[in-house]
């Protein structure tokens, strides 16, 4: 295996995922590496909100390393941990996922994190080619895709008839309980 290139801070982000899992397990796979510093989360990788992650990833800088016990700490989703190994790529920061044995700072690590890129992409497009199949099997049935509509058919003829006899917009949206803008959108388009 290639020998790490690591110039700066080896800084490190661990996270569990309730109150009652401990964060000890991952420090001490952190602190045995030797980071400078750690940043915790106690909450769900579903959540987008992470303060932090979002500290780590603010205090890091170039030619420093981020180290996870585990890749999947990084993300929500195996996209979104692509999608932050690659802005930390792009900023000049490398990773480093303990049981994974990954290390962006060697080709080896580097060829990984590749690999996993070309899967989230792989992901993505799969996601949208299902959706549209999707859309396309609804439509085809005649079935509503998209947004219900906020009016049905009837609803948009009574604004028509109460535009059409002198009613002011203020009135007609207030009877009907929609927006100006919705007034205007369905009406105008």
């Amino acid at each position: 295996m290639s020998t790490p290139t690591h110039t700066g801070h080896l800084v490190g982000y661990a996270r569990v995922s309730t109150g009652h899992q401990t964060l000890d397990g991952q420090h001490d796979a952190l602190n045995a590496v030797g980071v400078d510093r750690i940043f915790d989360d106690v909450m769900s990788g579903t959540r987008s909100d992470r303060p932090g992650l979002t500290a780590a990833l603010d205090y890091v800088r170039e030619g420093d390393t981020l180290v996870v016990h585990a890749l999947d700490r990084l993300g929500r989703s195996l996209v979104d941990t692509i999608n932050t190994l690659d802005a930390l790529r792009k900023r000049g920061i490398y990773v480093q996922a303990l049981r994974e044995g990954i290390d962006t700072s060697t080709p080896a690590g580097r060829m990984v994190a590749g690999v996993f890129a070309s899967l989230a992409e792989l992901e993505r497009e799969l996601i949208h080619e299902r959706a549209a199949v999707a859309r396309e099997a609804a439509k085809a049935r005649g079935k509503q895709t998209g947004r219900p509509k906020v009016l049905t058919d009837e609803q948009v003829g009574v604004a028509r008839r109460m535009r059409e006899s002198g009613e002011s917009v203020a009135t007609i949206t207030k009877t009907l309980g929609i927006s100006r803008a919705t007034f205007y959108r369905v009406l105008t388009g």
